[in-house]
This record gives structure tokens, sequence and C-alpha cells, in this order.
């Protein structure tokens, strides 16, 4: 049996750098800058602001459209309970010059949405031009010496959180990217509808990239590789069933792979995102189940089967060789 912490002997890579250095410290109430404001910001928005009042004091948005940021910080601001006496985190306008004065920045930028009808992984298609809005941010972040927590949206979510740690020059503990969270609950959703996978909401587990490399595991403790490949191949193509409707999806994605997930990190809870693997010179962002302690990101150490382990290896080294 392996471990996640193996793939990084295997895959040739040593000095890994450790995870729990760092300088993120959460706290009980965070100020939350989020950037961009389209379909998939503005869903990410909204889950913040119904759900994080435990966890988030105020949240900061930012967007290059500024009558979309006076829209949404009075639209949002008037979303309301009516007899509410502790409020929900108000949404405030901030400039990109502030945009790293915050405990957590939610990265949803994005140029390059490949549009209805486009074949193939539509998520690489955006790596180019999305890979050089991050590092831009990354940039500014370095200049800022920012200290808190970046949680990148955009996609493909792996590779831009390598793109923001090359240009930001952060602990690698300070970046995870929120994609995985939806494959989960896109697994979960088949699940439901199969009983042939219905051991999968108690047993099973997603790893990997929010992409063609993931890997969903029909089980922890008996795993079934078939079972488990074609539930990865209905989750993988979950999205592409919404576009063939003619309706780009978003809205899924934007809260269980964001909202939900960031609010679970800033809880401390066990949520899915991806964490650096790696050193200075090779390594991947690999989405897996963990959560966020004093000291810094810990992810689910389980024993993995070698036909699981194997999948996850490849998923891992692939990932290494996107630039």
């Amino acid at each position: 049996m392996k471990r996640i912490e193996d793939l990084l002997k295997e895959s040739g890579i040593t000095g890994g750098i450790p995870l729990d250095y760092c300088p993120v410290k959460l706290k009980e109430k965070n100020r939350v800058n989020l950037l961009a404001l389209g379909d998939v910001g503005t869903t990410v928005l909204i889950g913040l602001r119904l759900l994080g009042a435990d966890v988030i004091s105020i949240i900061g948005i930012c967007d290059i459209d500024e009558s979309n940021m006076v829209r949404c910080e009075q639209e949002i601001n008037q979303i309301n309970y009516p007899f509410e006496t502790q409020g929900l985190p108000e949404v405030k306008m901030v400039g990109e010059e502030d945009l790293f004065d915050c405990d957590v920045l939610v990265f949803c930028a994005s140029k390059g949405v490949p549009p209805l009808g486009a074949a193939g992984d539509v998520r690489m298609a955006q790596l180019s031009a999305n890979g050089e809005i991050i590092a831009r941010y990354g940039r500014l972040a370095r200049e800022r010496d920012f200290k808190g927590l970046v949680a990148v949206v955009s996609d493909p979510v792996d590779p831009l959180c390598r793109a923001f740690l090359n240009s930001a020059k952060l602990r690698p503990s300070q970046v995870q990217g929120y994609g995985l969270g939806v494959m989960n609950a896109r697994a979960l959703y088949f699940a439901g509808k199969d009983r042939r996978f219905s051991h999968y909401a108690a047993e099973g587990r997603a790893f990997g990239p929010h992409g063609e490399d993931l890997v969903i595991a029909d089980s922890l403790t008996a795993y079934d590789d078939q079972l488990s490949r074609e539930l990865t191949a209905l989750t993988v193509d979950a999205n592409m069933r919404v576009r063939e409707l003619g309706f780009k999806p978003y809205i899924a994605p934007a809260l269980s792979s964001a909202a939900i997930s960031i609010l679970l990190t800033l809880r401390g809870e066990w949520h899915y995102s991806s964490l650096y693997l790696g050193n200075e010179d090779k390594g991947a962002f690999l989405g897996m189940k963990n959560r966020m302690r004093g000291s810094g990101p810990e992810y689910e150490d389980v024993p993995l089967c070698e036909e699981l382990y194997g999948r996850i290896k490849d998923a891992y080294e692939n990932l290494c060789e996107i630039k």
C-alpha cells in the first residue's frame, strides 16, 4: 500500500517543501477579497455572503468593469434575512491597490472562456490567457509581501495555482486551488442515480485535477477499478452535458468547489482543494481531501491500493509536466 507522500519520491523529487510552515493565520472572522465579478465570481460572492457570516467579517470586491462592481455592491448587500440580529458580511468595493489588504484573496478572473460548443478539455484551453493574468497578480502579491491565503478558482485551477506561486514567490502553503469540490459533488450526484455507485458517499474519494486526469475512487477500502473509472468518466463529462443544453456550467463549480470549500477551509474543516507537492524546481498542485490547521494545510493520509495509487501518480506526473 502506498500513500500520497510517496508521489514525490517515486517521481524523482527530493527535498519537498513542507506544508506545515505557513504564514497564513486565519482569524475567527476574516477579511475576504474577491477578484472578478463574472458569472463565476458573482455566484461565489453570493455563496460567501449567504453562508459565511460565522467566519467572514467583510467581503471586498474588485472588477475591471466599475459599473458591474457598483451593481454587485448594491445588489449583494440587498440580500438579507428580514429579522436577522447578526447581519451577513458587508460587501464593499476595493481598488486594485488594496486587493491584497485582506486575509484571503479569491481569484476568479478569467479571460479565455471557451464558447459553447467548444470541443475537448475546455479548462485547459484557458491556460495561456488566464496564466498571464494570474502571473500579474502574483507579482503584485509579492510586492505587497502578502501573508494571507490565495484561493484560485479560475480554470484550469491547478496549473494556475503553480503560475501564481511561480510569480508571487510565496510559501506553497499560502496557495490552494478550488476545483475538486464540484467533482466530488458530481460523483455524489451520479452515485445517487445508480445503486452500483451508492457506496461512494461513505467510502469514496476524489483526487487530482479539475479536468481530464481526475481520479474518482469508488471506495478506499474496497476499490473497484472498473466502477471507479466509469464513475470518473461520468463526472468528468458532466460539464459537457450542461454545455450541450446551451448553458455554461458555472453554478455548481462556483458553489461546491469555491464558496462552500473556501468556507470549510476558514472553519478548519475537511474539504477538497489542491495543495502543492514538490520542491522549488518540480512539483504540482494536486487535489485531495484536506483541512487548514494552525500550522498549515494537512491532507488526509490514507493507504492506497496499487491500482488507485497508480492513477493518482499518473495524474500528478502529468500535472508536473504542465508549464
